[in-house]
């Protein structure tokens, strides 16, 4: 073969159209070629049509969905919808859960002082739950015990921490004392002696104020407490006006639970003073409910009755058979 011959071709070289993709070399209907209009060769992008791995386009939108992702707003804009969700809970919190409350008096000396911050508890209550003897409670003035007292003017900013729940309100008339007896007991104290509940006497050196006496300021009783209140008295027994000092109201001296805010459980502020304020043992003390106590003369006369009358029971089917 002479040298710049070309194999099996006479003629000149022809190059197929469409970038090297030959044309359809039938022609006749049959299967398209690649360089028929509409096909699209191998490795090529249809217009419009998305590139082969993603990517994004000239403008930053995104290849797979189209649009660019949104920013993240700045932090000066999420802080209001944040400042917002904090006072919605905090509303919540107090009203359904706990609420801050303020010692105004030294009434409950030595267990809280002047100035203590107390978390009541306010959930129990929604679930039916009523005062216990021993717990420390919050309750509203029933009427009359807080006339005459001077109620601070708050400024704006207490006025705000006591709306969401963080400082006490000021306005609130509310006393915090000590449940020594519930609906159905009988309490007592004479000059001299200790409170009786039911005829239990209370072992109080653990909780009252020290060089305080029972009751000798105001010896009381015995006193019937009706079903749905309670008598309360305070730590510092020579410096509360307790339900020992308001028996000419109506209730004689009494409280209604209605009017009960929820139980004390924690001294919060301040941070050296931070405790719990569990119940004293004496309450705890066997035959102190009113209701058990009642209870035992009752279960043991049925004990006693049971042998007579199966007893009766037997004589009789026996004369019977003998009949």
């Amino acid at each position: 073969m002479a040298v710049g011959a070309r194999s099996g071709h006479d003629g000149p070289e022809d190059r197929p159209p469409n970038g090297g993709v030959p044309a359809d070399p039938v022609g006749d209907g049959g299967s398209p070629g690649f360089g028929s209009p509409g096909v699209v060769p191998p490795g090529s992008v249809p217009p419009g049509a998305e590139p082969p791995g993603g990517g994004s386009s000239e403008d930053g939108s995104t290849s797979s969905g189209g649009t660019a992702p949104k920013k993240p707003r700045s932090f000066w804009k999420e802080l209001p919808l944040l400042i917002g969700i904090a006072l919605i809970l905090a509303l919540l919190i107090k009203t359904f859960l706990v609420q801050a409350f303020s010692i105004p008096s030294d009434s409950m000396q030595n267990t809280l002082q002047r100035g203590d911050r107390v978390l009541v508890d306010k959930l129990t209550p929604w679930f039916g739950s009523e005062p216990e003897r021993g717990e420390v409670v919050v309750f509203h003035d029933p009427g009359g015990w807080l006339e005459g007292t001077e109620t601070p003017e708050p400024n704006a900013v207490q006025n705000f921490l006591s709306f969401i729940g963080l400082m006490p309100s000021a306005k609130d008339k509310d006393l915090i004392k000590r449940v020594i007896a519930v609906g159905g007991d009988t309490v007592e104290c004479k000059k001299n002696g200790p409170v009786t509940v039911n005829g239990k006497e209370l072992d109080d050196k653990s909780f009252i104020f020290e060089g305080n006496s029972a009751c000798d300021d105001q010896p009381f009783g015995p006193i019937h407490v009706p079903e749905g209140r309670i008598w309360v008295m305070g730590d510092h027994r020579q410096n509360s006006l307790d339900s020992r000092y308001h028996q000419e109201l109506p209730g004689q001296g009494t409280v209604s639970v209605d009017q009960v805010v929820g139980r004390a459980v924690l001294v919060a502020w301040p941070v050296n003073r931070w405790s719990t304020l569990p119940v004293p043992k004496t309450f705890d003390q066997p035959g102190l409910n009113a209701a058990a106590a009642a209870a035992v003369p009752g279960a043991l006369g049925v004990a006693g009755a049971l042998p007579l009358v199966f007893w009766r029971r037997r004589r009789l089917t026996r004369e019977r058979t003998a009949g």
